[in-house]
């Protein structure tokens, strides 16, 4: 089979695989499911749980009226999206399917009572929880990167007011001025980003600002699709990207964002004309106050459920868990989502969950007309979460380059695609 072929193939089962599980857990379990996060990690669950049984009362608490996705940001960065387009809203999961969606916030989660408590007091009570809280930042972790540093050096780790500031900032800044880029140590939320970014952000100058440069300084020797980004930024960008790793004095350890300058660990300084800090992250706070994460941050699941292995009758799904060897990825998210509504059915109605497997497909864009890609299939072995062997893999190097327009397309088919299967828009 033809490589784009079978990625395109392995997309079409992320977005529909799911569907295969109903008949054999379908049939009146009834219940109350309450989902907390209406990303791609809790919408997906949120309106399975209602295929899988219409009877189940599912709550989606998630105080957005619209979610703006993480994957596509980069892409408003560098001018090729606005935020209207990477932005949904619940209607079809309400009218729909029947979720009941809750614009408030999860404050506290009694995991012995079962009971979520909301901003505003109200107490929700559920049969079984899923959590897809995504990430939260280790404030502080980085010496001098708080949450009003960020205000001046952000983030846009989360895709909304973070991802706007960053975009003012790159308009403003004056041509042959340094955006700095700093790229955290594993694990963090989507492992290509970054590097997806400075390109975005390069594509961004190479139009309108042809001085200016990106300088990445990274706490890693290695990192996601490696090879083939270089190769990139080598082919469209020139010496426009500059990436300095770890064992070259790239891990930065403090940062002054009213100076727009950061420090390395052997001292260099870098000034920057716009700072961007990517910071350690950790699982969201709601799952760290339900006592539902390790002394790492993250959050312990058995595999085959995605079910807590610190309480009964909770699944943590999406970047929150600890999934390896899956990334932490919106399309791993959503797959991720629907094994454990799969579980939580067959859980209610006194059946052993089926078993599970999972696809994963992750784009970057290089270029308008320059994508790349890697994928992987999922199974349980031994116990185990592993990659299928001989599945998925990334791009070639030094394909053509109709080989990689056709991935840049295939790159916005897959967000359209789980938009829609996630939220019914695109």
């Amino acid at each position: 089979m033809h490589r784009i072929d079978r990625r395109t193939m392995l997309a079409r089962l992320g977005a529909s695989g799911a569907l295969a599980l109903a008949p054999s857990i379908a049939r009146g379990a009834a219940g109350r499911g309450v989902v907390v996060g209406g990303g791609v990690g809790g919408a997906p669950p949120a309106k399975y749980l209602k295929r899988f049984d219409p009877a189940l009362d599912v709550t989606l608490v998630e105080p957005a009226a619209r979610f703006y996705t993480c994957p596509f940001s980069n892409l408003v960065l560098g001018g090729l999206r606005d935020m209207a387009s990477i932005g949904h809203g619940y209607d079809e999961l309400v009218s729909r399917y029947g979720v009941t969606h809750v614009r408030v916030s999860a404050e506290a989660i009694d995991t012995a009572a079962k009971t979520v408590t909301v901003s505003g007091g109200e107490k929700l009570e559920y049969d079984r929880l899923l959590l897809s809280p995504g990430i939260d930042i280790k404030w502080g972790a980085l010496a001098g990167y708080d949450m009003a540093a960020a205000e001046k050096a952000p983030h846009a780790w989360k895709a909304g007011a973070q991802t706007e500031l960053l975009r003012r900032q790159l308009e403003a800044m004056e041509d042959g001025g340094v955006f700095v880029l700093v790229a955290p140590e594993n694990p963090f939320r989507c492992p290509p980003g970054p590097y997806e970014r400075a390109c975005m952000v390069a594509h961004y100058f190479k139009t309108h600002k042809t001085r200016s440069k990106v300088l990445i300084l990274d706490a890693k020797d290695r990192f996601s699709k490696q090879p083939l980004f270089m190769q990139g930024w080598q082919q469209v960008y020139g010496d426009m990207i500059e990436w300095v790793p770890i064992s070259k004095d790239g891990k930065v350890v403090r940062v002054d964002a009213n100076a727009r300058e950061v420090e390395t660990e052997f001292g260099t300084r870098h000034k920057a004309a716009v700072l961007n800090v990517v910071p350690p992250q950790k699982a969201g706070n709601i799952a760290a106050a339900a006592g539902l994460v390790d002394e790492a941050g993250w959050a312990p699941v058995e595999p085959r459920t995605f079910e807590s292995t610190l309480a009964p009758d909770v699944y943590v799904v999406g970047d929150a868990s600890i999934a390896a060897p899956m990334p932490k990825s919106g399309f791993c998210a959503n797959s991720q989502g629907k094994v454990a509504a799969a579980a939580i059915v067959a859980s209610l109605a006194g059946r052993e969950a089926p078993q599970p497997s999972w696809a994963n497909t992750c784009y970057s864009t290089i270029a308008p007309d320059y994508g790349i890609s890697v994928a992987g299939v999922y199974a349980i072995a031994e116990g185990k979460i592993v990659q299928v062997p001989g599945s998925g893999g990334v791009s070639p190097m030094d394909a053509s380059a109709e080989f990689r327009k056709l991935e840049a397309e295939y790159a916005v088919g897959w967000y359209e695609s789980i938009a829609s299967d996630t939220w019914g828009t695109a």
